[in-house]
């Protein structure tokens, strides 16, 4: 394990990006042991090998792994900055010279009770990272607590992922209704994981749907499906990451056509006029500030 941060403003950063903003994926579920994490992460590897620079962002709180994966120790924490004692950028970790974490921890059920000029502090510093990265990976806690909630509203795509376990199917349709009463969320993107095969990824999504176009007025958007092969169970039993030492197995191929696939629809969502998903607007969100 090593120790590392205060990788802001380095020449490895320097970029052209100014004006342009950090577009925020959250990937959720309703349950837990669905994957998202080993989602989020190879998901990270694969956005970079397509020259994206990436922000990790390790949501939850619980059960924070995504320093074990990366291997890399966190010496900070969002605490750390609510406490005054270091700012945002001396919190990221850095995974690669693209790729860079932010550890959550409990500090962020205290954003919201910050003093007003703490706040804007806050969103200066923000303000000065979004001309770094290309897009943030939010990894949440599963089901509908309201740290969860407030992460899921304040990113640009939502990604739901399930499993063809039926709980899996209920709680992913309980956390879409919530957020769909609670914060008015619409939209939503869906992945299937440890499936079979792409037909029964389709299956699992199209039940998803078929429920919820019956009582709520949302859109699910299907994105795709990861099958579950023993490439996939063995990296995870592993903490590594797939998508790096074994790409060509089947999960790994299907990892990087979701990443395409986000990617694609990333450039569609740019060309309509909307405030939300820039990093900016997802830390007013997360402090109350909006």
């Amino acid at each position: 394990m090593s120790y590392s941060s205060g990788i802001y403003g380095t020449k490895r950063f320097s970029s052209d990006r100014t004006g342009r903003s950090t577009r925020v994926i959250s990937v959720t579920s309703g349950k837990g042991g669905v994957g998202k994490s080993t989602v989020v992460a190879n998901l990270a590897v694969e956005f970079e090998k397509r020259g994206q620079r990436v922000l990790l962002f390790d949501g939850d709180l619980g059960m924070a792994n995504l320093d074990v994966m990366f291997q890399v120790k966190p010496k900070f924490s969002v605490q750390n900055v609510i406490s005054g004692d270091v700012e945002l950028k001396d919190i990221l970790v850095e995974i690669s010279p693209s790729m860079s974490l932010i550890p959550g921890g409990s500090g962020l059920f205290e954003l919201q009770k910050l003093p007003v000029h703490a706040k804007q502090t806050l969103l200066d510093q923000v303000s000065d990272l979004g001309t770094i990265f290309d897009v943030m990976l939010i990894d949440t806690a599963p089901g509908i607590a309201d740290n969860v909630l407030y992460l899921n509203s304040a990113a640009q795509e939502i990604v739901v992922l399930l499993t063809p376990d039926p709980s899996s199917l209920t709680d992913a349709y309980a956390l879409i209704k919530v957020l769909h009463q609670r914060q008015r969320e619409t939209k939503f993107s869906v992945v299937c994981n440890q499936v079979r095969d792409e037909a029964d990824g389709q299956k699992v999504f199209e039940r998803l749907q078929s429920v919820a176009a019956r009582f709520l007025p949302v859109t699910l958007s299907y994105r795709g499906a990861i099958p579950s092969d023993p490439h996939l169970r063995q990296c995870t039993r592993g903490q590594e990451i797939i998508c790096r030492s074994v790409p060509h197995a089947e999960s790994a191929r299907a990892l990087s056509k979701l990443t395409e696939v986000l990617l694609e629809n990333g450039q569609e969502q740019s060309l309509e006029v909307e405030c939300k998903g820039s990093l900016q607007f997802f830390w007013k969100q997360l402090i109350g500030a909006a």
